[in-house]
């Protein structure tokens, strides 16, 4: 306790990062920020952009990169995005931000955050084009996490052969997240054909009766085949689930050697 308060009175660490290792979360004006998830969980937090102002996402990414050394903002949109980089601007000049406008996803990271790498791969597999929004934030949260992150694209049951020809690209990877919108058909035809962990996605690109990721998620629930399933569009989740995955196999490589 005293070595943080000298530290606190010496200006080498701040009153947020002080909280942040006495209590495990960190107070700002829009919320309370868990420095300590990952620790305890191994999942880092991460800021939901839904129902937020612009200026309570950069107040939470601002804290998160000040306790955490990085921040992961998900669903965020252009304008706080924007307010994002202009407040890192302000509080941590140095900061490194990266968004991806398609998966509406943000990381921010000091320049001392070192990210961890896993010996684990982690393929994100798509049905359609369609699915690219869940299934890159997925991407994003395994390659958060450490893991070893390929995108296999376009790959639907609606030509099986597509499908088939992927196989082997599968086989090599230790975990898939696997997302599909419409019937959810894709994950449970995978299952069938690899030994690997199946992590369902189901996306929200169909339409008429149980559109929207139901049938999707109806169908992935009921597979045939083992496969996990998160909820609809959850490609927080499915990335986060596919990394504890890739953490537990890169602890098993590391005592084999």
């Amino acid at each position: 306790m005293r070595d943080l308060l000298d530290a606190v009175a010496a200006g080498d660490l701040t009153p947020a990062e002080a909280e942040a290792r006495l209590s495990g979360y960190a107070t700002s004006g829009a919320g309370r920020f868990d420095a300590a998830r990952e620790t305890r969980s191994g999942i880092p937090e991460a800021v939901l952009g839904d129902g937020k102002t612009p200026g309570e996402i950069a107040d939470l990414a601002a804290t998160a990169v000040e306790t955490t050394g990085r921040a992961i903002v998900t669903r965020i949109d252009p304008s706080a995005a924007a307010a994002v980089r202009d407040e890192l601007a302000t509080l941590e000049p140095d900061a490194t931000v990266r968004w991806n406008e398609r998966s509406n996803w943000l990381v921010a990271t000091a320049p001392a955050f070192e990210r961890p790498e896993l010996d684990a791969a982690v393929a994100v597999v798509t049905a359609g084009t369609s699915d690219a929004v869940p299934a890159g934030e997925a991407a994003m949260m395994a390659r958060e996490m450490g893991a070893q992150v390929t995108r296999v694209t376009d790959v639907g049951v609606a030509s099986i052969a597509r499908t088939i020809d992927a196989v082997d690209r599968l086989r090599d990877r230790d975990v898939l997240v696997v997302a599909a919108g419409r019937e959810g058909a894709l994950p449970t035809v995978v299952a069938g054909l690899v030994d690997t962990p199946v992590i369902g996605l189901p996306v929200s690109t169909g339409y008429g009766h149980a559109g929207e990721g139901e049938a999707a998620l109806s169908g992935m629930l009921q597979s045939c085949t083992a496969l996990s399933t998160v909820n609809v569009d959850a490609g927080f989740t499915a990335g986060a689930q596919a990394g504890l995955i890739a953490r537990q196999v890169d602890a098993a490589r590391a005592t084999d050697d």
